[in-house]
């Protein structure tokens, strides 16, 4: 095998500090806390995190790993519960102006945008870190959709404007009103997608057979692409349009099957979700995200790691 130091030619240094960009394979001693440290890499596949504080199905989510935010939902009625997460326990804290399941949502834990869902399909509202502000309707009304983008520049697509009545419509938001542009090629509900207002990606959905088409927005027109390896609804996504993970799903059969894309094509991680579920809510990267809601129980939080990523380790005599 060969080592770091035959590829780098460096020996072990004594720094007083960690490295601020330090390799896979690194090895270092730490003068200050007296410690050797290296850089390992981590297997991909995902890992518990903590319980939401109300259990549901059907809610969005915004931000990154450690900074979601998870909003609406069902819960026996419809739920407006809004929660915040810090990387290893969700917050209570202000909920939205009305109770809905299967919406959109993007942004940030402290800037999200909600858009669409039962029971109010064109309802809209704007998250400041603090509460929620009703704000311009969609131009479609609809649930089951999906979107990519910031609190002020977002686009949501796909869904359905009434039972068995799916869409294929297209809107950009520019933090004060939305604006109708090109359709997707496949209407459909139920669906994922991830990225930004002017490059997002759609995966997934039901037609009303369930599918695995997936497609690719420029700002101003869908491409199909290279479908899923996996045909399925209901599931969740995160990512950008050049990389994004899909994850759960029903196939109609509830499913935990985790898929990587490239920018071109899908390619189906070896280990899944620990609990198949559908109808949850997503957030983060390809490399960092997190898994939310519905599934066994209906609170169950997971944490993805991806391919390649790393962490620093003491180094230890065992």
């Amino acid at each position: 095998m060969t080592t770091f130091k035959e590829i780098r030619g460096t020996d072990i240094l004594a720094l007083s500090s960690d490295p601020s960009n330090p390799e896979t394979g690194q090895i270092w001693y730490n003068s200050s806390s007296g410690t050797l440290k290296g850089v390992v890499a981590l297997a991909a596949g995902w890992s518990s995190g903590g319980n939401l504080n109300t259990a549901r199905s059907g809610l969005a989510g915004a931000g990154t790993q450690t900074a979601t935010l998870g909003f609406g939902g069902y819960s026996a009625p419809y739920s407006a519960a809004t929660e915040s997460y810090n990387g290893s326990s969700w917050t209570s804290v202000s909920s939205m102006n009305t109770a809905r399941y299967t919406l959109g949502g993007t942004g940030t834990q402290t800037a999200a945008l909600a858009f669409g869902g039962e029971t109010s399909r064109s309802a809209v509202e704007s998250w400041n870190g603090t509460s929620w502000t009703t704000t311009t309707s969609l131009n479609t009304a609809r649930q089951s959709l999906a979107g990519g983008g910031t609190q002020t520049a977002t686009v949501a697509f796909g869904g359905q404007s009434a039972p068995g009545a799916v869409q294929s419509a297209t809107e950009s938001w520019n933090g004060s009103s939305w604006t109708s542009v090109n359709s997707m090629n496949t209407a459909r509900s139920y669906l994922a997608g991830c990225g930004t207002q002017t490059l997002a990606l759609a995966f997934g959905g039901r037609t009303p057979t369930i599918v695995a088409n997936t497609e690719s927005w420029n700002g101003t027109s869908w491409t199909a692409v290279n479908v899923l390896n996996t045909a399925r609804q209901n599931l969740s996504g995160a990512g950008i349009n050049t990389a994004a993970l899909a994850f759960g799903g029903a196939t109609p059969t509830v499913t935990a099957a985790t898929e990587l894309w490239n920018g071109t094509s899908w390619t189906s991680n070896p280990t899944g979700m620990a609990s198949a579920r559908a109808t949850f809510a997503g957030a983060g990267t390809q490399a960092s995200a997190l898994g939310f809601g519905a599934g066994t129980p209906g609170n169950a939080t997971e944490e993805w790691t991806g391919p390649g990523s790393t962490v620093t380790k003491t180094i230890t005599v065992s």
